[in-house]
């Protein structure tokens, strides 16, 4: 059932966003996978939900959130480098899921309110959180360092890069080796301002300050009595 608007709220959201990414900068054993995991379902679960996902996207997030939990026993089990890699791998696709419902249901909105800011805000940090668990499963699978003489990256880092090009800062203290990495990036950097160009259109063409008017502000339209 599709939620009314008045019901929906991203502030939950962001909020177990923001503890998924404290928990991935806490050091962790056997564990870490399986917990990381289970939140970041829930936050996409949340995000859809809040959303008022059709019922095929919450299937298509159902069955990748079973291929998580699949993955993390496995992980937990028999920890290795390559389960983990694909540990992150599913906590990406997680990641990718909830932004599109998100934009779609905000997309429709007829003014921005705070609800609007905070799913937008919700939706850039869910992709910045995607790629960033893109490149922790490279940093495991692939066979040559991700960040060339700085290594592989562990999770922390692999946040902060991604942040760090989602925003097209660029520090340059961590620069991918060879592709896939650097393919990645350059999509990620794309993503990143054409999606701030969209959210400050859809902004620009919907902000309503308190008090104007829809019909031609007639407060202000009101001119002096003739004399």
């Amino acid at each position: 059932m599709r939620l009314r608007p008045a019901e929906r709220g991203y502030g939950r959201v962001l909020l177990l966003i923001l503890a998924t990414y404290l928990l991935a900068l806490v050091p962790g054993d056997r564990w870490f996978p399986a917990v990381l995991l289970v939140l970041q379902a829930a936050t996409v679960w949340q995000a859809l939900r809040m959303s008022g996902a059709r019922p095929a996207v919450r299937a298509v997030a159902a069955a990748v959130v079973a291929l998580a939990l699949a993955a993390t026993a496995s992980a937990v089990l028999a920890p290795g480098t390559t389960l983990i890699g694909l540990t992150f791998l599913t906590a990406g696709a997680l990641s990718v899921i909830a932004p599109v419902s998100i934009v779609r249901d905000i997309g429709v909105h007829r003014r921005v309110d705070r609800q609007t800011m905070l799913g937008a805000l919700a939706a850039y940090l869910l992709i910045g959180m995607a790629f960033g668990f893109a490149y922790a499963c490279l940093g495991a699978l692939q066979t040559g360092p991700l960040f060339g003489d700085a290594g592989d990256p562990a999770l922390p880092q692999s946040l902060f890069f991604s942040f760090v090009t989602l925003t097209t800062t660029g520090y340059g203290d961590l620069v991918p080796a060879a592709n896939p990495a650097q393919s990645l990036a350059v999509l990620e950097a794309l993503i990143g301002q054409l999606f701030l160009v969209t959210a400050v259109a859809k902004v620009v063409e919907n902000w309503r300050p308190r008090g104007w008017q829809q019909d031609g502000g007639k407060s202000g339209d009101a001119a002096a009595p003739p004399p």
